[in-house]
């Protein structure tokens, strides 16, 4: 056999492989609006960037009857290509192949591309449409060829490299804490679920009657559970979705952020920002419209937006640099600090702490949700959290201080003892341990309450605070709760300049230490 012979040979067989598993197979993926593995990496990656790796790989002979079916790739497909000119490794799975099941071949894969991905320090992807443990190979297999390998190296690579996984399809039993160890979780409506314990399994146990979608869809995830930082409309805008999310990320720890040319002037002064904020003191107003009034070109990419929607957080750029954005929202339960805001808050403050990032507090809260609730589910374990993120994080803080910032509400939102490089407020700012209102009933109220004429003291000694240490907010710049009250239409320009000032920031006086103990 020459040369061209072989070459023949090597195309056909090559062919036969990126089938997958065959017309019939792949005309039903589509029937489900699903795309097959191969056609979501074509969108994903850069054109012609994609390196296959173990293409020829063969699943394990297991002695059922599965042994005698062709499994292209075993189910996955993974490799490495670029996305906007960067390098991210990738896997794959691939549901016309036994329905994407994870074989002991299928699982070496994944995990050599993750531990590559560490390796070299750049992003790991994980495209995952999967019916779980593949029954016939695990009864034999190593526990070193499946999931439990799989935690190790998320839990390794957590903080080092960003890790993102994109829930395209099924996702069910111990397959699920996958996902959840990444950084970044993307589902598709209405094709995609993950859960523990099935429909099936919950009517056994409990005599309960749920779907795939009630149960664990993604809808349910990114508004109750909190384990879906965004929803997509299908696999294209998936893709797409995660394409943007890269955009803004480092490779690893060991680097910045990628810079763009901003052509917004750093120096935009911004007339409408003198008019967003209302007149009432408890009258909500859009927290993301002011956000997107500041960063460059309007641009704000929330993350968990229907989840904890009384916090914000989500990425933007600030002269083309990527910053981080945390910020309360009046218009959902006037922008207290629940549970859920806790750890939503948290969560993405060591995400930018570990890769570099800035963040910025946009702060507008009356403090923590008071509550029975709050209280017996946790919240000062909870609150905690974000109390130890806060002071952990090394990269600059910057926080603007809009309108309330009352007792733990502002230590929740970066003050100066937990780490804030800059505190800036604009003359709407309310700085203290509560309202007037509030001090006014604990400090006067044996006098209030033997008053003539309670209503009329109550007012008078009300007046008086707020001209004293109630003068919001200049109290607080006498004394230095914030460094410098604007006019809000500098806001983007202060925020620019002191992210310069910030950029070299270094933080050198922490202990030895092999880490702290968060309040999980």
């Amino acid at each position: 056999m020459d040369m061209k012979d072989r070459l023949e040979e090597l195309s056909q067989r090559r062919a036969a492989l990126m089938q997958g598993g065959g017309p019939r197979a792949v005309e039903r993926q589509h029937r489900r609006g699903k795309l097959t593995a191969r056609e979501r990496l074509d969108i994903l990656l850069d054109p012609d960037t994609f390196v296959e790796l173990d293409l020829w790989a063969k699943p394990r002979i297991t002695g059922f009857e599965i042994d005698s079916r062709e499994l292209p790739g075993d189910g996955v497909v993974t490799g490495f290509g670029q996305v906007y000119g960067r390098p991210v490794y990738v896997y794959a799975q691939d549901f016309t192949v036994l329905g994407g099941t994870l074989g002991s071949t299928a699982a070496k894969k994944i995990i050599k591309v993750m531990r590559r991905a560490l390796e070299e320090r750049v992003p790991c992807i994980g495209l995952v449409d999967s019916g779980g443990v593949r029954v016939q190979d695990a009864v034999t297999r190593s526990m070193f060829d499946g999931y439990p390998a799989m935690f190790y190296y998320h839990t390794q690579s957590s903080g080092v490299i960003p890790q993102i996984t994109l829930m395209m399809g099924p996702c069910a039993a111990g397959a699920a804490y996958s996902p959840a160890l990444t950084d970044f979780v993307i589902m598709v409506k209405n094709t995609s679920h993950m859960y523990v314990a099935s429909p099936s399994l919950i009517k056994t146990a409990q005599f309960v009657e749920t779907t795939d979608q009630e149960l664990g869809g993604a809808t349910v995830h990114a508004t109750v559970s909190g384990c879906c930082d965004l929803v997509a409309e299908n696999d294209e805008d998936c893709l797409n979705l995660t394409r943007e999310l890269l955009s803004f990320l480092p490779a690893s720890n060991m680097e910045q952020p990628p810079v763009y040319e901003c052509t917004d002037d750093p120096e935009r002064r911004d007339e409408e920002l003198l008019n967003i904020i209302p007149e009432g003191p408890r009258a909500a107003y859009d927290m993301k419209a002011l956000i997107r009034h500041v960063v460059d070109d309007g641009h704000f990419f929330e993350l968990k937006p229907d989840y904890a929607p009384n916090m914000i957080t989500g990425f933007c750029r600030m002269e083309g640099r990527t910053v981080g954005i945390i910020a309360n929202n009046p218009k959902a339960m006037a922008g207290s600090i629940d549970i859920n805001a806790s750890d939503k808050e948290a969560r993405f403050i060591r995400f930018c702490d570990a890769f570099n990032i800035p963040l910025i507090f946009f702060v507008d809260t009356p403090a923590y949700l008071p509550g029975v609730e709050q209280e017996h589910g946790g919240i000062l374990r909870h609150g905690a959290k974000v109390l130890y993120a806060i002071s952990e994080a090394t990269v600059p803080m910057i926080t603007l201080y809009i309108r309330k910032a009352y007792g733990g509400g502002n230590s929740a939102m970066c003050s100066e003892p937990l780490g804030s490089d800059l505190l800036l407020a604009w003359p709407t700012a309310e700085l203290g341990l509560m309202s007037p209102e509030g001090a006014v009933a604990i400090i006067y109220r044996k006098e209030i309450e033997s008053a003539e004429n309670p209503d009329e003291l109550r007012a008078q000694r009300i007046e008086e605070y707020k001209a004293t240490f109630g003068k919001f907010p200049y109290h607080a710049g006498a004394v230095q709760w914030v460094e410098d009250i604007i006019d809000p239409r500098d806001t983007r320009p202060m925020l620019i300049k002191g992210l310069r000032q910030l950029a070299k920031k270094q933080k050198n006086d922490r202990s030895w230490k092999k880490h702290g103990n968060i309040p999980l």
